[in-house]
């Protein structure tokens, strides 16, 4: 504050003055030492943000690649760092392929080709064909003494034989698969086999065929003329003594009955004619020849190599039910009554009253605790009619959630990693006319899905859990 004595003008001025000449000097030397301290800063300070970006960029980072690693692309960087539930985002699609890679990874490598539902092994069925299917086991067995026409006297298997060579048409009757629907042309149209390179004896149907068979199953067989076929020319001169060139084949069977009884292969060497040399038979259904259930699936020309997925109709799978295989036990407990296996004969729920190897199943609290038991351990009741006889009329224990083509077994239990093996099970079947009935599910095993604790596994129905 001034002054207050200082009244005069001079001595305002004056001191006005004095202040003018002193501030200008202090405030220039100031400012310029200011401007290049400031300066200095502002540089060290945007670097060291930089920085500082920089580390919570990697941070973000480091945390974004651990989630998709960890947890399969189920996670998001927002829920790491604000909590699972404060974001609800996708993955972004450049991740999928990552995402895809780390989940086959977790899957376990399966003996058969393998699609995923619901997390849940099935059957890739495109990839999967009779020839590319393997015994894992041996086994054989004799048929009562039946006069069949076609019909062998034993079935007999051993590891590593496909099942083309051992599986027959009549095996798979009244299954999802209608095999017997398919007609030649149909699977050359598949398969891309070229008919009139093949021969007579490539389909073994034709052996125990009459000439009447052939008649009732190819389409206008009948109106050919005799002498423009020469297989059935060679089976008609060999059997009346007549060439009879000029009468349809609808005629020499009126005027020779005879050939309505006499099988094709007795009298003409199949080997020596192509298959296309009997008109017609290429459009023929499988089902229309006699007894065409004793056909060897390898002995149809093509047939072994047809993809599954391209039969008439494919087993889809009966996912009604999937539980988780809680724990894999082996047979050191006897008295297992909370059974889900069994067979269609004796039913699903069959205890096991001797020491069983088996799974408890989990998921959901209608079947929690249940048990699955091992094949290896417990054989129950199966087949029907006269084949029903076979193997002692016994099959191993398991389920269906794949349809009646076959049956899935619990095989191998490891309880040491907690894994388990399944395997598949085939039956023998004879419908025709005379109804043989079907053998019990024993034809195997065939090895199948693999798992380990905590996978899905389809279950299928019927699915009851007794309570004690």
């Amino acid at each position: 504050m001034y002054n207050e004595n200082l009244t005069s003008n001079n001595q305002i001025l004056d001191i006005t003055t004095e202040v003018t000449a002193i501030v200008p000097v202090k405030a220039a030397s100031q400012e310029t030492t200011h401007k290049k301290t400031n300066r200095a800063l502002e540089y060290r300070m945007e670097k060291f943000n930089n920085l500082r970006y920089l580390m919570v960029a990697g941070l973000i980072a480091g945390l974004a690649l651990h989630g998709l690693i960890r947890f399969g692309g189920s996670y998001n960087i927002g829920s790491l760092l604000f909590g699972e539930k404060a974001v609800a985002q996708t993955v972004p699609s450049k991740y999928s392929n990552l995402n895809t890679l780390i989940d086959k990874t977790k899957q376990t490598k399966q003996p058969v080709a393998t699609k995923y539902v619901n997390g849940a092994p099935t059957p890739d069925w495109s990839s999967i064909t009779f020839r590319n299917m393997k015994f894992g086991g041996a086994g054989s067995v004799e048929f009562p003494n039946i006069k069949n026409p076609g019909m062998k006297e034993t079935r007999t298997w051993s590891t590593g034989q496909s099942l083309a060579e051992v599986m027959e048409l009549g095996d798979f009757e009244a299954t999802e698969f209608n095999i017997e629907d398919f007609t030649l042309e149909d699977i050359a149209s598949i398969t891309g086999i070229n008919l009139k390179n093949l021969k007579l004896s490539d389909f073994e149907t034709l052996k125990w065929q009459t000439l009447e068979d052939l008649a009732e199953a190819i389409p206008k067989l009948e109106d050919s003329e005799v002498g423009a076929i020469p297989p059935i020319q060679e089976l008609v001169t060999k059997v009346t003594g007549s060439t009879a060139s000029y009468q349809t084949v609808g005629e020499v069977l009126d005027n020779y009955p005879e050939l309505g009884e006499v099988e094709l292969s007795k009298y003409v060497k199949l080997d020596k004619y192509k298959l296309t040399s009997i008109p017609g038979i290429q459009d023929a259904q499988l089902k229309d020849f006699t007894n065409w259930q004793n056909t060897t699936i390898s002995k149809v020309p093509g047939l072994a190599d047809v993809p599954f997925d391209q039969f008439p109709s494919v087993p889809i799978p009966d996912v009604s039910f999937i539980g988780k295989v809680d724990l894999p036990l082996g047979s050191l407990e006897s008295g297992r009554w909370k059974s889900i296996s069994g067979s269609y004969q004796a039913g699903f729920n069959v205890p096991c009253e001797k020491k069983c190897g088996h799974i408890e199943v989990s998921g959901s609290e209608t079947i929690v605790g249940a048990q699955w038991m091992s094949g290896k351990d417990q054989n129950v009741k199966g087949g029907f009619g006269i084949l029903g006889s076979l193997n002692g009329g016994k099959e191993p224990t398991g389920r269906h959630p794949f349809g009646k083509s076959f049956k899935q077994v619990i095989w191998d239990i490891n309880e040491a990693d907690g894994s388990i093996t399944t395997a598949m099970f085939f039956r023998i079947c004879k419908r025709g006319w005379v109804d043989l009935g079907c053998s019990p599910y024993f034809i195997g095993p065939v090895p199948f899905f693999t798992y380990r604790e905590i996978d899905p596994i389809i279950l299928g129905t019927p699915l009851t859990v007794p309570k004690k």
